[in-house]
């Protein structure tokens, strides 16, 4: 930072500290509501979701090797192939806007190509099947096959726009990239083996940040009783793989890299929940520092500027996993149209403030402006022609 960067940082936090509105309500409530925002983050989040994430992308950083991304997510790998596993993977990983970021900046290093990275990127949290069925059943299975055939074809279209703008430079990124034997072969591990320990840690991030389903009864809701048994149970079983596969240096590499990821991803993720929080409050608050009744009254009807705000504040504020859903239930009961809550849908769980931030510090900003705009402006497109069809 240079030090007319410092002097700025240092004048524009005493004109804050001097100005602040304490006297205003709104205000400080919003402040307080952004500390209860991250305190549900934390006690919600940050365990069951973020730290098993992180622990993912360092073995992803660590035991695949990028010969084998390149293979599948790099920029000569068939399109097809990388395209389609990229824009479905969210069937699987049940993930927030904010959990899939390490494992996101841990192919995008590994070799990944920008296109399949950021389709991975916006399908990991926008095509989560729990919430695709809870959408169906709760908001009607209009919203529900259009958020999914929404969703899948963003994760394409978004990656393949990606690819074409900034493909030239992508191209110099992935050159510098040197190729690794493959990990199996360095480690002593078969493949089936690496298959296995890729799983059991997949398994413990799904099962242990498994939501309350809305409906108490259900397979899904059956599960939700279970849940730390089988996230102990997988636990267990991971200790007994790390003990007999692994060497102790490779564990220490794995965590190595875990840590890099937390410093990077951590500090951006806390401070931006706080702004976001301070902005709009909880999903099912309406302390933040923007009344929700305005926001509820601008997204009526079909227009364009109903279905561009519900995609701008989707964008902005922070959703944790399922809880879009009621959410709009409720926005529809005041009035929302039907195409500004699949625009919303659309743009809400794949991004978030907190998210734009980590996106920034891998991407850089040229790259993360296109990628938000795209999702924004595509989200407000599908919104309208929506709202249009089923008005």
């Amino acid at each position: 930072m240079k030090e007319w960067q410092k002097l700025s940082l240092i004048v524009g936090v005493f004109l804050f500290a001097y100005y602040m509105p304490l006297s205003n309500s709104r205000f400080t409530g919003a402040v307080i509501e952004s500390l209860y925002m991250l305190q549900d983050y934390a006690r919600l989040h940050v365990l069951t979701c973020l730290v098993p994430a992180l622990f993912i992308a360092g073995a992803i950083a660590n035991f695949i090797s990028q010969a084998a991304v390149i293979k599948y997510f790099g920029r000569e790998a068939k399109k097809w192939l990388s395209y389609a596993v990229a824009s479905v993977s969210g069937t699987i990983l049940a993930v927030c806007s904010c959990t899939v970021l390490p494992l996101f900046a841990g192919i995008y290093k590994r070799g990944a190509g920008i296109g399949p990275a950021v389709a991975f990127l916006y399908s990991g949290p926008a095509i989560n099947v729990l919430a695709i069925i809870m959408t169906a059943r709760i908001l009607g299975w209009k919203l529900g096959i259009a958020r999914a055939l929404g969703a899948i074809t963003f994760a394409v279209v978004i990656g393949l726009i990606m690819e074409l703008l900034f493909g030239k430079e992508d191209k110099e990124r992935t050159s510098k990239i040197g190729l690794i034997g493959s990990s199996d072969q360095e480690e002593g591990r078969t493949l089936y083996q690496e298959i296995i320990y890729f799983t059991n840690l997949v398994l413990i991030l799904i099962f242990a940040a498994w939501g309350k389903p809305a409906q108490p009864v259900g397979f899904f809701s059956s599960v939700y009783a279970v849940k730390w048994y089988i996230t102990a149970a997988l636990m267990a079983s991971l200790t007994l793989i790390l003990y007999r596969w692994f060497k102790k240096e490779e564990l220490v590499s794995w965590v190595d890299s875990t840590w890099d990821f937390i410093k990077q991803i951590t500090p951006l993720l806390f401070g931006g929940v706080l702004v976001a929080g301070f902005l709009m409050g909880r999903p099912d608050v309406d302390a933040g520092i923007i009344p929700a009744r305005y926001i509820a009254l601008m997204v009526g009807g079909n227009s364009l500027f109903a279905n561009l705000l519900a995609s701008v504040v989707g964008a902005f504020m922070y959703f944790a996993t399922l809880t879009e859903v009621p959410i709009l239930q409720g926005l529809l009961g005041s009035g929302m149209g039907q195409g500004p809550a699949l625009a919303l849908l659309l743009a809400g769980p794949a991004l978030s403030l907190p998210n734009m931030l980590v996106i920034n510090s891998v991407l850089g900003l040229k790259k993360t402006i296109t990628y938000v705009s795209l999702v924004i402006i595509m989200a407000t497109l599908a919104g309208y022609i929506f709202g249009a069809i089923f008005l």
